[in-house]
């Protein structure tokens, strides 16, 4: 009689995967691939694993897929145009799934995402650049909203007084003009006619 089959799965397995390569990364142990990255004049080299870097990147998995015989016990990669800070993030983070960057490298780290074909670098980029965009646009309208609600508590004392004194002037008008006067409003609200208009009694 055959027996149900299980599932077993590890939720901590994919992550003591990374700290484990990361940490022969770090004591360059099995390291098989050595990347030279020269900016400017100022070049570091930096020792990984093929495995992860072309499970990571498709760049590095078409160079190291295409590569027609090893150098040697290790295979050097050459990167032109990438800044020794930006690779060595991009290395912990390939490493690591995070890296921590100053808010003005984000898109620096998204260009080099693109470059070297990092897809989890380049989303995560474009996650981190959306927060961003929305938090400013967040304090943009806190800050208008603001400026408006203050624009509207100066603005409506005035709008209060005004009607009261237009009132108090109206009240004015009939207190002072006698009933006679040509000042005086009559009480249908239209405009008096001219005494000029009215035929004179012969």
């Amino acid at each position: 009689m055959e027996s149900n089959a299980v599932l077993l799965e590890s939720k901590s397995s994919p992550i003591n995967l990374l700290n484990e390569m990361h940490q022969l990364r770090l004591l360059g142990h099995l390291c098989d691939v050595t990347v030279s990255v020269e900016y400017q004049g100022v070049r570091a080299e930096f020792v990984a694993h093929k495995a992860v870097l072309a499970a990571t990147s498709k760049f590095f998995k078409e160079v190291f897929l295409n590569e027609k015989g090893m150098d040697g016990p290790r295979t050097n990669v050459f990167l032109n145009e990438v800044q020794v800070a930006d690779f060595a993030s991009f290395l912990e983070f390939v490493y690591t799934a995070r890296v921590e960057v100053e808010e003005d490298r984000v898109q620096r780290m998204l260009e080099i995402a693109e470059k070297l074909k990092c897809l989890d670098l380049s989303e995560t980029c474009f996650q981190l650049k959306k927060q961003m965009l929305e938090s400013v646009l967040l304090e943009l309208q806190n800050f208008s909203e603001s400026q408006t609600s203050e624009e509207e508590s100066t603005a409506q004392p005035s709008v209060l007084l005004e009607p009261k004194a237009v009132a108090e002037a109206g009240q004015a008008d009939c207190v002072l003009d006698p009933p006679g006067s040509p000042a005086a409003r009559p009480s249908n609200g239209m405009a008096p006619e001219p005494q000029a208009a009215k035929p004179k009694e012969k």
